[in-house]
């Protein structure tokens, strides 16, 4: 349930709060608006329900709240989550563009996407220094030696830099290096991975499985935010369908749906949803005009020659086309870029 403070409760009448959930084994989770402070109870309903809130010092109201995910409802938390990463925000009224190769391959391939990135207006470099592929005898990633390479290309061009975690053996390594933590697609109910990122301090972002519902995503992100970070940008990348025309389907209802009944900000990547660089450009002014908080396409010098999907990643050309025509229909769509 979810009990809301009245305006000007004091420290003390939040604690109290507080302590009797404690008491009854539940847990507390705050959120302080500008005027609201709301406390959100976690644990047994019976037992909570048992305590009489509206008779405690400093309480307005107490209202259930219905749905499986509790503390990543609007519900919840009424006002959208910003979601900081390096100088970009996520949420509000900001389009942020995230752009880099699927792949880390060598220091001069991602340093002239950085680059190029950067000089068309992108705020975030992404790159994959681990990467899980279907087949085991594909290219796999750098390790390492990616994130390292990751950590270059932010020294040179000042973009904080987002790469995928697979294991959890991998997480201080990767927070080492990373400004943004992404649990892929496959990973997505991975529950011990999400609940090793949800006690790290970097953001997060989720990307929907494959054949995820979005009720399943946002459960999900629960598992994250239940651990402490409430740092999480949810990331709509198509889901499997019938269709065989593109890789994937991409949902853009999701949006304004997760938009409806979570707090926190979504992005969409139309590069893994379709496959096809030609769809990238008509899908980002898509996800624009729904809603979306941003996206993360792909980008590469040489597509043809990219050692992972390069049918789906756009040349620099490209890329600056597609970023100068966003900026021309953001503003009215009520986004800056």
């Amino acid at each position: 349930m979810m009990i809301v403070m009245q305006d000007g409760s004091t420290d003390e009448q939040v604690a109290g709060v507080v302590e009797k959930l404690h008491e009854v084994g539940a847990e507390a989770h705050l959120s302080r608006g500008e005027f609201k402070t709301i406390i959100g109870a976690i644990g047994d309903r019976e037992r909570i329900s048992q305590i009489p809130f509206e008779a405690m010092p400093g309480v307005d109201s107490v209202i259930p709240i219905m749905r499986p995910y509790k503390l990543v409802s609007r519900e919840f938390h009424p006002e959208g989550t910003v979601v900081k990463v390096g100088p970009a925000l996520l949420g509000g009224d900001t389009f942020v563009v995230i752009a880099g190769p699927c792949a880390v391959e060598s220091e001069e391939q991602l340093i002239s996407s950085a680059k190029a990135a950067k000089a068309a207006g992108a705020s975030i470099l992404r790159g994959g220094a681990f990467k899980p592929r279907t087949s085991p005898y594909s290219f796999q990633g750098l390790g390492e030696e990616g994130l390292k390479l990751l950590a270059e290309a932010r020294r040179v061009t000042g973009l904080p830099v987002v790469t995928e975690i697979v294991d959890v053996r991998d997480v201080d390594l990767v927070c080492g290096y990373a400004d943004m933590l992404q649990v892929g697609a496959r990973n997505m109910q991975n529950f011990l991975l999400l609940q090793e990122v949800g006690m790290q301090e970097k953001p997060v972002m989720l990307k929907r499985g494959l054949s995820n519902t979005v009720e399943e995503l946002l459960m999900a992100a629960e598992y994250v935010v239940r651990g402490g970070n409430t740092q999480v940008v949810l990331c709509e990348r198509g889901i499997r369908t019938f269709e065989t025309a593109t890789r994937n389907t991409l949902d853009l209802s999701s949006v304004p749906l997760v938009k409806h009944v979570s707090h926190l900000p979504i992005i969409v990547d139309p590069s893994h949803a379709t496959g096809k660089h030609e769809l990238i450009a008509p899908l980002c002014k898509g996800a624009l005009a729904v809603g979306a908080d941003g996206v993360m396409v792909e980008m590469h010098p040489d597509p043809k020659a990219a050692l992972c999907d390069g049918p789906q990643s756009l040349s620099f050309e490209e890329f600056s086309r597609m970023m100068e025509e966003l900026r021309t229909i953001a503003p009215p769509l009520g986004k800056k870029m």
